[in-house]
């Protein structure tokens, strides 16, 4: 199988404080489940935090500030030497392309034992630098073990999906291309849009 490497360019960052920071989002809650809002229809992601509690609250922090309002998925690629589905990655840029704001970058936390498997979200990072994951992340839309750690770090999972399968299942059908303006192949041709996430109530047991 190739190796394919997740990558994201860089967008520029931001110094200030966010307003509202996601460890206190349903703080008690191990299990939050977030609603990704899309042009394609819903997806409820179930997250993960305790296996993978920086990641989320990381990903909670840009939920709570509604910073993925407006965003796309900017990658939908198939791995077509094997003829298998590989990622749909998004959450960096809008509907022009252009980079969206980021805060400090996180430590990666692929060691923690959740597996990058079909229909799993993980957290994204530049080529070769495995702690500069900020706000963009994939879905899994096959079982891609080399994306798991081994010798080198792997890509964080940080949740997975419970509803809206058939969401992701049409986003990976769209067709892509090249674009220009951020240089990378397999980029929706029409914009995948985010309309929001949004944080569900907590299930009372």
């Amino acid at each position: 199988m190739r190796v394919l490497v997740l990558t994201i360019c860089f967008i520029f960052s931001s110094s200030a404080f966010s307003a509202a920071d996601g460890k206190f989002v349903q703080k008690n809650n191990l299990f939050p489940k977030v609603e990704f809002q899309t042009s394609h229809g819903n997806i409820i992601v179930e997250l993960d935090r305790s296996r993978a509690p920086i990641t989320v609250n990381n990903f909670l922090t840009y939920v709570a500030n509604g910073d993925y309002k407006g965003s796309i998925f900017h990658r939908v690629e198939r791995d077509e030497e094997n003829e298998r589905d590989f990622v749909i990655q998004g959450g960096g840029y809008d509907k022009d392309h252009d980079g969206m704001h980021t805060i400090k970058p996180i430590f990666n936390e692929s060691g923690n034992g959740l597996k990058n498997e079909m229909y799993s979200i993980s957290m994204a990072y530049q080529d070769r630098k495995p702690h500069s994951g900020d706000r963009q992340f994939f879905f899994n839309m096959e079982d891609n073990t080399h994306l798991n750690p081994g010798k080198d770090w792997g890509f964080a999972v940080f949740g997975s999906v419970s509803e809206g399968y058939e969401t992701l299942d049409k986003i990976m059908q769209v067709k892509t291309g090249y674009n220009e303006k951020i240089g990378y192949d397999f980029v929706p041709v029409k914009p995948v849009l985010i309309y929001g996430i949004k944080v569900l109530p907590e299930e009372k047991l």
